[in-house]
């Protein structure tokens, strides 16, 4: 394939990656002996979606092992194929298309809003069904049947990933005016941040300052000044890993003080990142999947992360796990679940899919009418008292407090951003 994407091409146990190479030639010893069943699926490996990309990858390895150990479906072991799209959008449809037309893969599986979203009309055109991970706001646009996203985003996500925020900014006093709102311009940016807009509208706050920034950005600083020259009561921010970084850098040198920062900002969620930025998360408000406060409502979670974390850090990957690797595996759960009632066959397996509710690590999913999730199920978190860079120290339900919703409520908020 042109641009290098077959460099890094293989099926589990073949990349040639330390570790990640070894946890996979341990999946493909399964007990399960039959004519593998073939899943596909483009991941970032390498670019600067690979903090995330890898993690999954780590994740399916270990998912792949389990599942064919325990027999397969019926008999026959999975297999997952996979290719590297380099963190860049462009590169996800001639994946699909080769994994369809050469590869023939029997399953589908994306991930990612910003790689998604391309490779639907190719998914669309051969009216396969699709299983999507960490993809905001896809079927909005589609309406596709046979689509299906294991995120608890529920039916309304690009107001879901933003609604915790925003009932924690109705709630400080006195009551905040103006509003700034940014993000890159990209598919989940540009989502997240319509679904803020919305969310601000309807609070009545006056928006002060909107704008997107290109996604090939690294100096910060002059929209941070743009911000701070607005002087908004809250900053919301919808943002990839290195913009993440890049964005809390700026506010923390340029001294914005603002009475909430934070927003739909990849990155705050992956160990490796929250290591590196320490101390200059405190105050933050992002959303969340998976924390330690939550532990005790999903029992399953934690034994898995227990086996996750060795695994990882041998890897190279994200050394907590909290944020992809639950819902990768709970994702696999329910695409094997559902080719273990009924086979292989598209259609059947989407009315399935769409009736079922599925049993897995992160609770039970059942899917609403555009294949969202039926019920939203998102957390707010501010993260509190960090001290220095150390990575176990997130381990501590402390360190991050849930906001909303109310069934996981473990404090209210600290404002002004500082303050905490």
């Amino acid at each position: 394939m042109s641009n290098g994407i077959g460099r890094r091409t293989a099926v589990t146990g073949a990349i040639g990656m330390g570790a990640l190479g070894a946890i996979g030639a341990a999946g493909t010893s399964a007990r399960a002996a039959g004519a593998p069943i073939t899943i596909g699926m483009s991941l970032s490996l390498t670019g600067p979606l690979a903090v995330s990309g890898r993690a999954i990858l780590l994740t399916m390895q270990m998912f792949e092992g389990d599942f064919n150990q325990q027999g397969g479906v019926h008999g026959r072991p999975i297999k997952f194929v996979y290719y590297d799209d380099q963190s860049n959008p462009s590169n996800a449809p001639q994946i699909y298309t080769k994994m369809l037309d050469i590869d023939k893969v029997d399953l589908l599986m994306s991930n990612g809003t910003n790689l998604t979203a391309p490779a639907m009309p190719v998914v669309m055109s051969r009216n396969r069904l699709v299983v999507v991970m960490f993809s905001l706001g896809i079927n909005d646009k589609f309406h596709y049947p046979r689509f299906f996203q294991t995120m608890p985003y529920g039916p309304h996500g690009k107001l879901a990933i933003s609604r915790g925020f925003f009932d924690a900014a109705a709630g400080i006093v006195p009551k905040v005016k103006t509003i700034a709102l940014v993000g890159a311009d990209a598919d989940f940016s540009k989502t997240a941040v319509a679904g803020a807009r919305e969310h601000a509208k309807a609070m009545g706050l006056k928006i002060v300052y909107d704008r997107t920034y290109p996604p090939s950005t690294v100096d910060y600083d002059p929209i941070v000044r743009g911000i701070g020259a607005a002087a908004p009561d809250v900053i919301y921010v919808g943002s990839y890993p290195l913009d993440t970084v890049g964005m809390i850098r700026s506010v923390h040198s340029l001294k914005l003080r603002p009475k909430l920062f934070g927003g739909s900002m990849v990155g705050t969620q992956i160990g490796s990142l929250k290591a590196e930025l320490g101390p200059e998360l405190n105050g933050i408000v992002s959303y969340e999947l998976y924390v330690p406060a939550v532990a005790k409502f999903f029992p399953a979670v934690e034994p898995f992360l227990q086996r996750y974390r060795p695994l990882a850090v041998k890897a190279g990957v994200d050394p907590l796990g909290f944020y992809m690797p639950p819902f990768a595996y709970a994702s696999f759960q329910v695409l094997t679940q559902a080719v273990a009632a009924v086979g292989l066959d598209q259609g059947k397996l989407a009315e399935h899919i769409h009736a079922a509710t599925f049993k897995t690590m992160v609770g039970e999913i059942k899917f609403g009418a555009d294949g969202e999730w039926a019920h939203e199920r998102m957390l707010q978190a501010q993260f509190r008292g960090v001290a220095g860079n150390a990575v176990q120290q997130f381990m501590d339900p402390a360190r991050e407090v849930v906001l909303s919703p109310a069934q996981y409520k473990t404090g209210t908020l600290v404002t002004p951003f500082g303050a905490a």
